[in-house]
C-alpha cells in the first residue's frame, strides 16, 4: 500500500468504508474489503481447497451442534467503538442469529470466528496478528485458525481486550481438535489433510 493510500485509509470513516465495500461488491462479486486497525484490506478470492475446508467445518458443526450456524458470509463489527469491520471465513452463532443484521453484524452472541489462511503476502499480518487481536478485543470466545501454510490448526480461547487470546492450542491435521466452551465441539482433523496444500 502506498503512503498516500495508507494516509487516506487512516482518515476514512467507517460509514465511508461501508459504502466503498458495498459498491465494490456490487460491481465485482469476487472483491471483498475489510477495515481493521484503520486499514482497508482486500480479501483474496479463495481456491477450492479453502472452500472445501469451510464446508467440512460446516458439516462438523451441524452434526455436533444443530442449534448453531457456521455462516461463511457474515461480516462483523470489531475493535473498540466499532471502528473495524472484519470478514471472517466463517462465524459460529445461534441459528438465524444474523437475520436482519445486514452486512456488518454486532459481535454479541458470536461464539467463534474461523479463518483459513490463503497463500498471499498479507496472511501473516492479517490472520495470525491483526484478526486474533481484533477478535479477542471484541470478546469473541473462540478463534479457530486453519493455517495451511504451516499445516497446523490453532484454537485460540480466553480472550482479553489488551493481551489477546491467552490460550492457544496448536494441533496438526490428523489430531483430535477440541473447541472449548461455549463452542463445545470436538472433531478429528484427519479429513483436513488433503486440503492443507
Amino acid at each position: 500500500m502506498t503512503v498516500m493510500a495508507e494516509r487516506a485509509s487512516s482518515q476514512l470513516s467507517v460509514d465511508m468504508f461501508e459504502r466503498i465495500a458495498e459498491f465494490a461488491e456490487r460491481e465485482d462479486e469476487t472483491v471483498r474489503f475489510e477495515f481493521i486497525n484503520g486499514r482497508i484490506g482486500l480479501r483474496k478470492v479463495t481456491n477450492g481447497n479453502h472452500g472445501a475446508i469451510i464446508m467440512w467445518l460446516i458439516r462438523q458443526c451441524m452434526r455436533a451442534r444443530p442449534e448453531l450456524d457456521l455462516s461463511p458470509v457474515q461480516g462483523l463489527k470489531v475493535e473498540s467503538y466499532r471502528k473495524g469491520r472484519a470478514l471472517p471465513d466463517a462465524v459460529l452463532a445461534p441459528v438465524a442469529h444474523f437475520a436482519g443484521q445486514g452486512d456488518w453484524a454486532d459481535i454479541e452472541g458470536v461464539l467463534m470466528t474461523v479463518e483459513v489462511t490463503s497463500f498471499d503476502s498479507d496472511t501473516h499480518a492479517r490472520d495470525r496478528v491483526e484478526k486474533p487481536q481484533a477478535y479477542a478485543e471484541a470478546g469473541i470466545p473462540v478463534y479457530l485458525l486453519i493455517d495451511r501454510d504451516r499445516r497446523s490448526i490453532l484454537v485460540h480461547s480466553d480472550p482479553h481486550p489488551v493481551a489477546g487470546y491467552r490460550n492457544i492450542q496448536k494441533r496438526q491435521p490428523g489430531d483430535r481438535v477440541v473447541l472449548p466452551e461455549p463452542v463445545g465441539i470436538e472433531f478429528d482433523a484427519e479429513e483436513l489433510k488433503p486440503y492443507m496444500d
